[in-house]
């Protein structure tokens, strides 16, 4: 299955981009298709075995849309002059427009030669040429309706094209009776009804347009992190590129003040590169040859050459931008229920708005009452508002969260964080920094000390475990040399295994040592170690223990006030480590978490969190991403900590990217803010149409209320804009 994301033209309501993820699913060779109707663009996965993406496009315009091929960025169109200056004249047309056909109700001067009962013919040429004027204006809502109807799909712009051409049609009708001699017909014409609901959806989409634009700005930003151009070496000499032009092994040049232009590795010189945009960490980070550089990080004082890497769609902040707009294409439970409601809602709008033009008719009314009611209760009923309640809130609330160094993978994410209730953190490189530090050495070899830690070190060379580096970075700093290693093995939770010349050399925990049946006589040193908060690795030559060594962490700045406010919010907190027991009780005992689970290998990380949600628990599980991902999959939401370059390899739900533990509180709340915000939304959007329908179908009539098709579409825009605002309240 390949997966594409195509940016969509024509979608203006709920009922657009569900009835287009409809059409899209029914086709053969479409396994699943998401459309999203705030971002404008349809996430499809297919077998390219059937299906091309020709074909997908041509899917999209049966359904009475158009693609504008693959969505490849976001972007925020400012309104232009031409499309401006056109509403500005249709807004003086429109007041001219009801001028003429409403100004002689209200006592106002009439103009001489338009005058209704005088100038019949000319009263009704004009507003019948004014009214064309605004049907060419409208032409893509009729198209679009007629279109969706055809399909089996109707929406909105099938309300609006329905109910316009009624009105336009009827009033064509009483233009032809007075032209064949019933001038009373003149009072029965709706020109005006069939220009002023177009001109007020024009106005509201205007106004919806911008709206959608400012909750993209968070993301777009992200975007405009890197550079437009960069220098690259070529056969010696120096040249100025645009990004597109740079491929993977170019070396590129950045001095004091630009911008890393893509990912990549230092091979020459050394800087200090600001990368807050990524980690949050306002202090400048030291960068020399072998370090990865990350596109958009500032060079403040060197001069650097870097090896180019991930380029274009593969950098960061491309994968970034790309977990974003995915998240967004995914649906929350609750944006289903309100897809599913809208898809029901057209079709019961049309037959409520038909019934009633039949009762009015059986009951005596006059004809152009009846089609008057039809045309207000269509208008009034477009469920606009109801399409934008739940991709609004989500989009808005997703730009947010990546703007506070917080990816999220699933839109679902954000209405199930506000029910977690117990949230488990793995200990090395999570609660803590992961950077290690040599803090006791037990040797009982007959070696010095470093030439022990010179064969622990070249073993840990080869290891990805944060312990690892604790070593590695002792030899680096005492000048050691590493020595040859022969047969590497990573075992799962328990250490590590190598061979130094004719020597076997393990290192790991004490369930290494049960695993290969090694005599452990030093248990009491161990336990004295470990009470002083050290992590313990077992040093064993040709099965036999030469040393042990405590390794030292640094628990991250902020992890206590974290876990306090946790715990005042009535959420568990649990460690869960393949650690020492004694000294993941001793770190969680200084920072407030009750719980500890020590010395489980990953797979028993996972099995800890099924049984967890067994017991109702709705759990959170926070840990690095790689050795955790067993338990990371099993918890209903995994997040994991991570660096900005390690982005695109990570399988959990949720990345921190700034290594920040606070952020899980502020995904917690706007995950709070998000559904509280979404239910306002329905609650505004279906109270409006509960309240309105009646209202258009003219049951409070006996008490003087009634509206008319004009007031009908303005209420709409209000409706709309009511909640475009509160959706945009969340940016706050």
């Amino acid at each position: 299955m390949k997966k594409i994301i195509l940016a969509i033209d024509g979608m203006t309501c709920s009922a657009c981009s569900n009835g287009l993820e409809k059409y899209l699913n029914k086709q053969n060779g479409i396994s699943n298709a998401s459309v999203n109707l705030v971002m404008a663009n349809a996430s499809i996965e297919y077998d390219e075995t059937i299906l091309d993406i020709p074909k997908l496009e041509e899917f999209v315009k049966q359904a009475g849309f158009k693609s504008l091929g693959e969505f490849k960025e976001i972007k925020i169109e400012s309104k232009s002059k031409k499309e401006k200056n056109k509403f500005i004249i249709f807004t003086i047309l429109a007041v001219l427009l009801m001028y003429i056909s409403m100004g002689h109700m209200i006592k106002l001067p009439t103009i001489p030669f338009l005058d209704p009962h005088e100038h019949s013919t000319n009263y009704m040429i004009s507003l019948l040429i004014l009214t064309i004027a605004f049907l060419i204006y409208g032409f893509d809502i009729i198209k679009n309706g007629y279109k969706n109807l055809i399909h089996k799909t109707p929406n909105m712009d099938t309300l609006v094209a329905i109910g316009v051409l009624s009105s336009f049609i009827y009033s064509l009708y009483n233009m032809y009776l007075v032209f064949s001699g019933n001038h009373h017909s003149v009072m029965n014409l709706y020109f005006e009804s069939a220009a002023i609901v177009i001109y007020f959806i024009k106005l509201g989409r205007y106004i919806d347009g911008i709206s959608k634009d400012k909750t993209k700005e968070a993301i777009q930003k992200l975007t405009q992190i890197t550079p437009n151009k960069a220098i690259i070496r070529v056969n010696g000499e120096e040249k100025e590129v645009t990004l597109d032009e740079i491929s993977k092994g170019d070396i590129v040049i950045s001095r004091p003040g630009e911008k890393i232009a893509v990912d990549g590795e230092i091979i020459l010189g050394k800087a200090h590169l600001d990368e807050s945009f990524i980690t949050g960490e306002s202090k400048p980070v030291s960068k020399e040859v072998g370090n990865k550089v990350i596109a958009g990080s500032i060079n403040y004082d060197g001069y650097i050459e870097y090896k180019a890497e991930r380029i274009g769609r593969e950098s960061t902040i491309s994968e970034i931008v790309r977990l974003v707009v995915e998240a967004s294409n995914t649906k929350a439970p609750i944006a289903k229920v309100a897809d599913k409601v809208s898809g029901i809602f057209v079709p019961v709008v049309i037959a409520i708005a038909i019934l009633t033009f039949v009762i009015y008719l059986l009951i005596g009314q006059p004809f152009g009452t009846a089609i008057t009611t039809f045309v207000t209760i269509l208008v009034v009923a477009c469920p606009c508002s109801l399409g934008l309640a739940t991709p609004l809130a989500i989009v808005v609330s997703e730009g947010l969260c990546a703007s506070n160094g917080i990816l999220i993978k699933k839109s679902e994410i954000l209405e199930n964080a506000q029910k977690v209730d117990t949230i488990v953190f793995d200990k090395t490189g999570t609660l803590t920094y992961g950077k290690l530090k040599i803090s006791c050495i037990k040797n009982y070899s007959d070696m010095d000390d470093n030439k022990l830690l010179q064969i622990v070190g070249s073993v840990e060379k080869k290891s990805t475990h944060p312990i690892g580096k604790a070593f590695t970075d002792y030899l680096e700093e005492n000048n050691i040399g590493i020595l040859n290693i022969e047969n590497f093995e990573n075992i799962s939770g328990l250490g590590i295994k190598a061979n130094i010349g004719n020597d076997e050399i393990l290192l790991g925990n004490d369930k290494m040592l049960s695993k290969y049946q090694i005599e452990n006589n030093y248990i009491e040193d161990e336990n004295k170690i470990a009470e002083e908060g050290n992590s313990i690795v077992y040093v064993v030559k040709n099965k036999k223990i030469i040393a042990i060594i405590g390794v030292n962490d640094i628990v991250r700045e902020n992890t206590k006030e974290v876990i306090d406010v946790l715990n005042k919010n009535k959420i568990k907190t649990i460690m869960l480590t393949g650690d020492n027991k004694q000294t993941a009780e001793k770190i969680a005992k200084d920072i407030g978490i009750t719980e500890v689970i020590a010395g489980v290998l990953p797979t028993e990380k996972a099995k800890t969190i099924k049984s967890l949600k067994e017991n109702k628990n709705y759990v959170m599980m926070c840990g690095d991403g790689i050795n955790d991902s067993p338990a990371l999959a099993s918890s209903d939401i995994g997040v994991s900590v991570k660096s900005g370059t390690d982005i695109a390899m990570d399988s959990s739900d949720v990345i921190l990217t700034r290594n920040d533990l606070s952020n899980i509180i502020k995904l917690i709340n706007i995950s709070k803010r998000t559904i509280r915000n979404i239910k306002q939304n329905l609650f505004w959007a279906f109270f409006y149409n509960l309240l309105m329908i009646p209202i258009a179908m003219g049951v409070l009539k006996p008490i003087g209320i009634s509206i008319n098709p004009m007031i009908a579409s303005l209420a709409m825009v209000f409706s709309s804009i009511t909640v475009i605002c509160n959706s945009l309240r969340l940016k706050k």
